[in-house]
């Protein structure tokens, strides 16, 4: 009997992803939806303590796994999705080569997507919500808007971890975001 319920949980827990995967491509069908995108796969190690955004050499960037991984991002929000109006990015080079390579278009550089310093105060954490809050609220396209970001980041605006590569589509809710689905992009 314990060994019924172990197999159970492990195979609803392995269904989850692929649960949630559809959910969020049901969502974005739709449009007019915003999407927290993680940066593609890089390297691993973590930025040097002096990161400078507009030098790529100070930070680390996509490994080839990565830039296959933004590439085939793009091919299938470009397949099961409804158009993307609108690509916004942190001014790290590997967020913005992640909205490169899945969009073919440069993104629109957005620094409150950027990670905040190590030593940051509640006010800048404050003021980086509202500004990525209000640039989803003042969004009126049809289709969606993708904004390419870290995952302290998206950790802060939503409470909720996420995978390089992995969408979520949120909608906000007062300073933070509401996850309303995930796509999961191995």
């Amino acid at each position: 009997m314990i060994r019924y319920f172990s197999i159970l949980a492990l195979a609803l827990m392995l269904a989850q992803p692929v649960q949630a995967t559809e959910a969020g491509w049901a969502l974005l069908r739709e449009g007019g939806h915003a999407v927290l995108l993680r940066n593609a796969r890089t390297g691993g190690a973590p930025d040097p303590a002096k990161v400078d955004p507009e030098d790529c050499s100070t930070q680390r960037g996509l490994n080839d796994q990565g830039r296959q991984q933004a590439r085939r991002i793009g091919a299938l929000l470009a397949a099961r999705a409804a158009r993307t109006d609108e690509v916004l990015s942190s001014r790290y080079c590997r967020t913005s080569e992640t909205a490169d390579l899945a969009f073919e278009a440069e993104p629109e550089p957005f620094a409150a997507l950027d990670p905040l310093p190590t030593n940051h105060t509640p006010e800048q954490a404050e003021a980086q919500a509202q500004a990525i809050v209000a640039r989803i609220e003042a969004f009126q396209g049809s289709g969606n808007l993708v904004m390419v970001s870290h995952a302290d980041v998206i950790a802060a605006l939503t409470g909720q971890s996420s995978r390089e590569g992995e969408a979520l589509i949120v909608r906000p809710d007062g300073a933070t975001l509401h996850v309303l689905g995930r796509i999961v992009f191995n």
